[in-house]
């Protein structure tokens, strides 16, 4: 028997990138930013780890569209290794996080009062991906 299950919260790093594949199908890829439960002593070490997250479909979508640089969320998901080549030839293998869900737990950020929408309009922030 094996088990692959990620679960973490954590802030968005920086913005998601929406893309497609060859293929045509939507992928959308964030860092999450998950704070260290144990404070290092020196202080130019990094407070936080940072995960490669990437999920698709209708997940894809709902990150992409209400998701931002500093947003507050729980996922749910799987890690995958790929390995590929740099540009200098080298191979190098790489560990992301496949979201299967995201939850986003805090409200979105206010830009400027004309434009805030209304919090009815915003919805749940439970996505899934598409069976």
């Amino acid at each position: 028997m094996s088990l692959n299950r990620v679960t973490m919260i954590g802030r968005l790093a920086r913005d998601p990138e929406m893309r497609q594949t060859t293929t045509g199908k939507e992928v959308v890829e964030f860092t999450l930013a998950v704070d260290k439960r144990i404070k290092p002593q020196d202080p130019n070490q990094p407070t936080a780890d940072f995960f490669r997250c990437k999920a698709w479909g209708q997940t894809a979508e709902f990150v992409a569209k209400y998701a931002a640089k500093g947003r507050l969320a729980s996922i749910d998901g799987r890690l995958e290794s790929r390995r590929y080549t740099d540009r200098d030839g080298n191979d190098r293998e790489a560990i992301e996080i496949v979201c299967d869900n995201v939850n986003l737990l805090d409200k979105p950020k206010e830009e400027a009062p004309a434009a805030a929408a209304p919090v009815a309009a915003v919805p749940a922030a439970r996505a899934r991906k598409a069976a």
